[in-house]
């Protein structure tokens, strides 16, 4: 069945139906639940029965009752927290474009997917970047996609690891899974990763992750420069520790502290 057929339309519209009468009552009977949405109790129980597997519809036990469950409480919250991450995060880029004018980008992983999720551009002058937000960054030629790749269990990277199509953009580009996980290991140790000129010649780009409370990485923060303008490694680690001091602010004011 095509996604956008009218059935699949008509469910969608009945699951959300089903989700309103729900949150209207502390519990409900099926009975009167189908009564509501104008459905059959069959076709309601169906339904209720698939929400109840995916865990966002409780059930009394040896009951017909129905509630909903604290998951949709969650997603909320969830939605929430990302706007807010996002309006704090574009913030403190802004602080650190000022402070460094460069250009600062903030992504995310999604599977095997490194999305940018803003941008702050440089306003001194310009690189050639082609990042725009809702975009991918390269997994293994960014530094984005180094540090959201280094931290994870080693089942799960070298899964995500086998399934990359190493291209060569220039003579700098890892094109090997072996020597992309030799340089996840690098990146683990300095704590930072980095993109010299393997994406495009004459660009540097350096991240570093930004943690939530449980010590886990939610998101990953670059700054990205000239070779021109970062051309020793004294430029580089005072760039970083920048980077560093930005994501540390960050998670301190969203209170995701690692």
């Amino acid at each position: 069945m095509n996604d956008n057929s009218p059935e699949s339309v008509a469910s969608v519209l009945k699951v959300f139906g089903i989700l309103e009468a729900l949150s209207e009552s502390k519990e409900i009977a099926i009975s009167e639940l189908s009564n509501k949405v104008m459905m059959p109790k069959s076709t309601a129980y169906r339904f209720l029965q698939t929400m109840k597997s995916l865990g966002y519809v409780n059930q009394e036990e040896d009951s017909d009752k129905y509630s909903l469950s604290l998951r949709l409480l969650d997603l909320g919250n969830r939605v929430l927290d990302h706007q807010n991450f996002l309006a704090i995060a574009d913030l403190e880029m802004r602080k650190l474009r000022d402070k460094t004018k460069e250009t600062i980008h903030l992504a995310v992983r999604e599977d095997d997917q490194v999305i940018y999720i803003n941008k702050v551009a440089s306003e001194q002058y310009s690189l050639c970047l082609t990042s725009k937000i809702g975009n991918q960054a390269n997994m293994y030629a960014s530094g984005l996609g180094k540090v959201l790749l280094a931290w994870l269990d080693e089942e799960s990277k070298n899964k995500i690891v086998d399934r990359i199509n190493f291209v060569q953009f220039t003579s700098k580009t890892i094109m090997s899974k072996q020597a992309f996980l030799a340089e996840l290991e690098q990146v683990k140790q300095c704590g930072y990763g980095k993109d010299d000129e393997e994406s495009e010649l004459g660009l540097r780009c350096f991240a570093v992750p930004i943690y939530n409370r449980l010590g886990n990485i939610i998101a990953a923060l670059s700054l990205s420069t000239s070779i021109f303008r970062c051309s020793s490694l004294e430029d580089e680690q005072k760039l970083v520790a920048e980077l560093h001091a930005t994501s540390a602010k960050i998670s301190e004011l969203i209170g995701l502290n690692k």
